[in-house]
């Protein structure tokens, strides 16, 4: 019974939390704790009733010794006599620790039974799938995964459960040194990768190893121009599977990046983040940019998006290269703008999806996760750099790359999806705006769901 219960409780995923377990997940966490409870009280309870047991049949044996040895000193005691009594306290001694054993064994044992019973009724049926939430995404089979370049996954290895960061960075180095700090405590990542866009300064590495020992190895990429796609070069030091691609004033919970990892496990050909956003089209045929809204689909009708920005994201290491690979017009239009090469990475991933697709429907470029804690930094910094987001042309700036994009390819390959995954369920909803266009997700604490 207690190696079953082990086995059980090795079959929960380590980085989901409690709040994370899908209903197969949970049922075998509150069996195994059953079984494991039963199996201590039942060990406990044989115990004490080995050591009763053993006192009576202790004190049996005194006492018979006793008297045997009065017999003896008595010349009037007869062996007989003696031998009556004996066995009278054996039956004594057997009687008495029957009852024992009934009293200290089969009250606890049906106490115990009782309870799990109880506790696996109150339980969900393992099968539920209703709902499109992430107790649905979780409860998929995860032992074939599709690859991004090669169709399928083959077993897991070491690399696939554990992912590279990759922060690109310019003038705030005092920000940058606080991330690296917090990130080292995330679980599963397997080194940190600075992009190093301050041209012809100091990286502060030797600073950051002056603090003492760090579990994750950061690795600072210094380069020769600054560029905003910089950060999309599949550098050769990526050795996982799955990139977390965040933004220098961006401070993503360690819990929401577990979370988040355990969802692109799911969804390894897309691009899974924090941050969504979509294309508005006209009658005219011009598409604007514009934000996501976090909205209640019975009274406001939801909203949908048809991007998943990559500065809060997982997204597999070969669309670096995928993004090397798209058309020379699209880099220029990049470093044009200083903008967009996240816009142009959710084409080129939307265009793969819909190259390689197996079915009539095409794939979004990528899959919504509610963040729970995600907070911007940007007020923090000394260096009082303001990200390109605060400039008024920001908006039109984007605007603009959807439809020179659109241009480059031929056509518009962006697709629309309404799904969210959260962690906690899908309670109440409401809009959340700060600034302009920009939703604040770290205040937000709203969710919806619905399928792709």
């Amino acid at each position: 019974m207690i190696f079953h219960a082990l086995y059980l409780l090795y079959k929960v995923p380590p980085e989901l939390s409690k709040s994370q377990l899908s209903s197969p997940y949970l049922s075998n966490y509150m069996t195994a704790m059953t079984l494991a409870s039963a199996s201590a009280v039942a060990f406990c309870c044989v115990n004490m009733a080995h050591a009763t047991l053993s006192e009576c049949i202790h004190n049996g044996i005194m006492r018979e010794t006793a008297i045997m040895r009065f017999g003896q000193s008595q010349s009037t005691w007869r062996p007989c006599k003696a031998n009556a009594l004996g066995f009278a306290n054996k039956m004594r001694v057997l009687r008495c620790c029957m009852g024992l054993r009934r009293a200290y064994l089969v009250c606890p044992i049906l106490l115990v039974l009782l309870v799990g019973a109880s506790l696996t009724a109150l339980l969900p049926p393992a099968e539920d799938q209703r709902g499109f939430g992430v107790l649905g995404v979780l409860r998929r089979a995860t032992s074939q995964k599709e690859d991004p370049a090669q169709g399928r996954h083959g077993d897991s290895t070491e690399d696939e459960q554990r992912f590279t960061i990759i922060i690109q960075t310019y003038n705030r180095t005092d920000i940058l040194l606080k991330l690296l700090n917090h990130y080292q405590a995330v679980p599963h990542l397997q080194k940190i990768i600075i992009v190093w866009n301050n041209i012809g300064e100091q990286t502060p590495l030797k600073l950051w190893n002056s603090l003492g020992p760090h579990p994750v190895p950061v690795l600072f990429k210094e380069q020769t121009i600054n560029q905003m796609r910089n950060r999309l070069q599949p550098f050769p030091e990526i050795e996982t599977d799955a990139v977390l691609m965040l933004d220098d004033d961006t401070l993503v919970s360690v819990p929401d990046i577990s979370f988040a990892f355990s969802v692109w496990k799911q969804f390894p050909d897309q691009i899974v983040g924090f941050v969504p956003r979509k294309h508005v089209s006209t009658p005219g045929g011009v598409y604007s940019y514009g934000s996501f809204e976090l909205q209640d689909p019975e009274t406001g009708g939801g909203d949908k998006y048809s991007m998943v920005l990559v500065g809060a994201a997982f997204f597999h290491r070969r669309y670096l290269q995928l993004f090397q690979d798209q058309p020379p017009a699209v880099h220029a239009l990049v470093d044009e703008t200083q903008n967009c090469d996240d816009i142009a990475m959710n084409f080129a991933v939307a265009l793969y999806l819909r190259k390689h697709s197996t079915g009539s429907v095409n794939k979004p470029s990528g899959v919504f996760v509610k963040p729970v804690d995600l907070r911007n930094l940007e007020k923090d910094a000394r260096s009082g750099y303001q990200g390109m987001w605060h400039r008024p042309e920001h908006l039109l700036q984007r605007s603009f790359c959807l439809n020179r994009l659109t241009q480059i390819y031929g056509f518009m390959p962006l697709c629309f999806s309404n799904l969210m995954v959260s962690q906690f369920g899908f309670p109440s909803y409401a809009n959340h705006k700060s600034r302009g266009t920009i939703m604040d997700f770290g205040q937000s604490e709203f969710s919806i769901h619905g399928p792709v």
